[in-house]
């Protein structure tokens, strides 16, 4: 796997001093920004894109919501829907690491078991999602569930 991540803001005509674009090996284009800094602009960015940090916190909600439907799936259950909403905290000083993450999912589908859910969810946490099983190392990450029946 490999990553060029390109600083955008020496640019001539860029709109912010600390924007960034990541390209990917598999040929996909990712925009990334940083926080506006109100005492030295020149130092921050302009809000554009998500932050860095954003996409870490990104990733690791898809790498766990993919695992998640996928074990499902291969337990022959009846998935129509998933998705999950990550909470974090930050450490206030630097490097500020996670230091928690909750997982909210949310599945739907048709008759799915709680218990199914469950299993789902601690495979990929626990063995299956090497993004969560790397921010584990500094962050405490729960997680919790709700089945839609759809």
């Amino acid at each position: 796997m490999e990553c060029t991540v390109s600083w955008t803001g020496a640019a001539t005509g860029t709109r912010s001093g600390m924007g960034f674009v990541a390209e990917t090996g598999s040929g996909h284009v990712v925009n990334m920004d940083g926080a506006p800094d109100e005492k030295t602009p020149a130092n921050g960015g302009r809000n554009q894109a998500p932050r860095p940090m954003e996409m870490l916190l990104a990733g690791a909600g898809g790498c766990t919501a993919y695992d998640v439907v996928l074990i499902l799936k291969r337990g022959r259950h009846d998935v129509r829907g998933c998705s999950v909403q990550l909470t974090s905290e930050r450490a206030e000083t630097d490097p500020k690491v996670f230091t928690k993450i909750h997982m909210q999912f949310t599945v739907s589908g048709k008759n799915l078991p709680a218990t199914a859910v469950e299993r789902a969810i601690a495979m990929s946490h626990d063995k299956y999602c090497s993004a969560t099983i790397m921010l584990g190392k500094t962050a405490e990450i729960t997680t919790g569930f709700d089945i839609i029946e759809a």
